[in-house]
């Protein structure tokens, strides 16, 4: 333990403790802008400086471990005149149009300058200078470099935690720039729009492309019927947004706020969740029965999950000779594009060429994924817009909805039915541990054995995550699994992915059934969720998701009505011709660089 004085106040602290965080033991607030918890440290952007006893200049506190007997100062005057010059060196770099930036009253920058920079200018205003350029080529977010101020975290989140490295730092001193390879637009670059530099960006130099007064035109369009999917994870995460603390669950009042909106048909993407767990477990079943019984040599196991957009365009760029392992199956929210217009519009007698089809998604990815060409199936564009949890708590504070004074109300009904298993798909092992409570009980006939359907080896934020179970006790046309071990996987963040893609690739993993989430915590932590997200944050939506599930009649995919109701109306069963067509697509290899 380390015995240090900060402010005059003293603290013990452990050993490796940066004055950063000493000074949080105190409650002392120390601003910083390139720091966050879920990054390494850098020391870039020197907002953190503080004042050492003893010491000729100032240190960063962030990068600054304690040591025994140091005295800290964070509010002298040498400490503040600096801070104060660092902040205003900053603006003077950084385009000024705050009043018309998506981040405003949300950007790290502005709130330290309310704090520190008032009064008269000191350094010239550089902005004018500099030729900036806006890259608007990616469908899921916008880079303005105006507004960038280095302190780069989205370099540090796109390499240490997804471990893409689309975005590094190039050039020096003034012309030192975030920049992609070559400095090729972000929509030609290994990018997997997952959006987890969106979620860390401080500024507005990386925000998501909205898709807000498209919609709001939708709406205000008499001729169109517009229908509304909610993602399992934005329930859990809206309220953040809306004056909630973090984990807290605000479903019902999101499906009143959605219908007091103007949306025509308030809908739940859990009810296509239910149904991907019906097409991907009898893919899962199919596979495993013509590999171990038939023989079948060209079938590839184990078989990756496909419900992450993001997870899908690294496994295009990185591994595509994994491709054929992949689940056919297309997302949830491709699914439910694909059946608004055509079993919603049929069920509903409206024509399918008036439904505009919107989705409210945690993600990023969803938007560059609701544009890819194979994703129109229906003869339409599927998912005709995608918007973040975030937008849509800004199009609710534009409406001038009291959230937190509504009433409570449930989805409307065809396909806005769903089970517990539908709602932890927005967690981490929420997608394993659906299938495995659909397909051991098509199997063997009984519940998982597991206390309460709760399967918690697949739980947790451990990045890689593994768990074998026993089949006993088959039905008889799946007797060929009598005794084995089906043995699973579950990884989240695109680091922690490409660690079991690589065992896999080069032959050193023995698993059966994999899942992938391209974002940390999985889709509670997506790149279109409230900021800040951290681990504490991601652990409390993660408590509400489960808690959501144990509260909810129905917990098992295959016990859903309306599932049951569709295959009868429409599909006649999972993997069936239409299924294929509707429900299924490939993926493509995709250039490395």
């Amino acid at each position: 333990m380390i015995n240090l004085k900060i402010n005059d106040q003293h603290v013990n602290v452990p050993e490796g403790t940066t004055v950063l965080n000493a000074a949080k033991e105190l409650g002392i607030n120390i601003p910083t802008l390139c720091n966050h918890k879920d990054l390494c440290v850098a020391g870039n952007c020197r907002v953190c400086v503080v004042e050492q006893k003893g010491a000729r200049t100032l240190i960063a506190a962030c990068a600054m471990p304690a040591s025994e007997g140091m005295e800290i100062y964070t509010n002298s005057l040498k400490v503040r005149n600096a801070r104060k010059h660092i902040v205003e060196l900053l603006l003077s770099e950084h385009k000024s149009d705050c009043t018309k930036c998506y981040k405003n009253q949300k950007c790290e920058l502005q709130r330290l300058a309310n704090e520190y920079s008032f009064g008269e200018e000191v350094f010239l205003d550089l902005t004018e200078e500099v030729k900036y350029k806006i890259d608007r080529s990616s469908p899921s977010f916008i880079k303005d470099d105006s507004k960038c101020i280095r302190c780069q975290r989205c370099v540090r989140t796109c390499s240490q935690l997804q471990q893409v490295s689309a975005i590094a730092v190039a050039n020096k001193g003034s012309h030192q720039k975030i920049s992609s390879f070559h400095d090729r637009p972000m929509s030609h670059v290994v990018c997997t729009n997952c959006g987890q530099c969106v979620n860390r960006c401080p500024t507005g130099a990386l925000v998501e492309k909205t898709y807000i007064d498209l919609v709001w035109d939708a709406i205000y369009d008499s001729d169109k019927h517009v229908v509304v999917q909610t993602a399992p994870a934005v329930r859990v995460a809206l309220g953040e947004d809306l004056g909630y603390d973090p984990g807290e669950r605000v479903t019902g009042k999101m499906v009143t706020a959605l219908k007091q909106l103007g949306f025509d048909s308030v809908l739940d993407t859990d009810f296509t969740a239910d149904l991907t767990i019906m097409e991907e477990g009898t893919e899962l079943l199919t596979r495993l029965k013509k590999a171990l019984v038939d023989g079948d040599k060209e079938i590839s196991l184990p078989m990756f999950t496909s419900c992450s957009p993001g997870w899908i365009k690294f496994i295009e760029h990185k591994y595509p000779k994994l491709l054929n392992n992949l689940s056919t199956c297309k997302s949830p929210q491709q699914m439910f594009g694909a059946l608004s217009k055509t079993y919603f519009a049929q069920k509903r007698n409206i024509d399918p060429s008036k439904i505009v089809s919107v989705s409210i998604m945690p993600c990023t990815a969803k938007k560059y994924e609701a544009d890819r060409p194979e994703m129109r199936s229906s003869g339409y564009k599927d998912v005709d817009y995608v918007l973040t949890t975030r937008e849509l708590a800004v199009m609710v504070k534009q409406a001038g909805i009291d959230f937190r004074n509504l009433e409570e109300t449930k989805y409307d009904s065809v396909m806005g039915d769903s089970t517990g298993a539908a709602v932890i798909f927005g967690a981490t092992g929420g997608v394993m541990e659906a299938a495995l409570r659909t397909a051991y009980e098509i199997v063997t006939g009984r519940e998982v054995p597991f206390k309460n359907l709760n399967i918690a080896p697949v739980r947790g934020m451990d990045g890689v995550k593994e768990a074998t179970v026993k089949i006993e006790g088959t039905t008889e046309d799946w007797n060929f699994l009598e005794g084995a071990e089906l043995k699973v996987a579950i990884a989240h963040g695109l680091v922690n992915a490409n660690k079991i893609a690589r065992a896999v690739a080069e032959g050193k993993a023995s698993y059966h059934f994999i899942e992938i989430m391209a974002c940390p915590g999985g889709c509670i932590g997506g790149g279109g969720q409230p900021i800040p997200t951290n681990m504490e944050i991601r652990q409390k939506r993660m408590e509400a998701i489960y808690s959501e599930d144990e509260n909810l009649p129905l917990r098992k995919s295959h016990e859903n009505p309306e599932v049951i109701a569709i295959y009868n109306d429409f599909l006649t069963k999972p993997n069936s011709h239409k299924s294929h067509e509707l429900l299924h697509t490939h993926y493509v290899e995709r250039e490395s660089y």
